[in-house]
């Protein structure tokens, strides 16, 4: 009697449930992102709503660096609108389209979410697949010792 097509099933579950954590810890890795993009929209609507023409702000350059800049007119904000491209748009519409953009990545935390429900679902049903699999195991090797002090 042989066990080992049950091996090599086990380590085969073991290796699918790692990937799913893998899998589960690159998602929550975008729900973070996905948050700090809201924050960082809700700062520049709360930018724009606050700011005057004349006002003085700090603009960033890259690297760590900033430049101090006077706002000219507030009435134009340039926002981008994804895919590498920006519009000029007046005061109200530059909010609206960041109040958009706010919506757009709430529903997309919200598939991230599910896909993570879904991870984790198929995760439980392979880690309780183990345990049936550990169980027979251990019921074969119950049987093969009492045969074996039967004889």
């Amino acid at each position: 009697m042989s066990l080992g097509g049950g091996g090599g099933q086990a380590q085969e579950i073991a290796q699918a449930i790692e990937a799913l954590e893998e899998e589960k810890e690159e998602l929550e890795g975008d729900i973070e992102d996905l948050q700090t993009e809201k924050a960082e929209t809700d700062e520049a609507i709360e930018a724009i709503e606050t700011l005057e023409t004349g006002s003085t702000v700090q603009v960033p350059l890259g690297g760590g660096a900033y430049l101090r800049a006077e706002v000219q007119d507030i009435d134009e904000v340039i926002v981008g609108l994804g895919a590498d491209y920006a519009a000029e748009q007046e005061q109200d519409d530059a909010i609206e389209t960041l109040e958009l953009k706010k919506e757009t990545i709430d529903e997309r935390i919200e598939e991230v979410r599910e896909e993570i429900e879904e991870v984790e679902s198929e995760s439980q049903e392979l880690e309780q697949r183990a345990q049936q699999l550990q169980q027979q195991q251990m019921q074969q090797m119950q049987q093969m010792q009492q045969e074996q002090g039967d004889e």
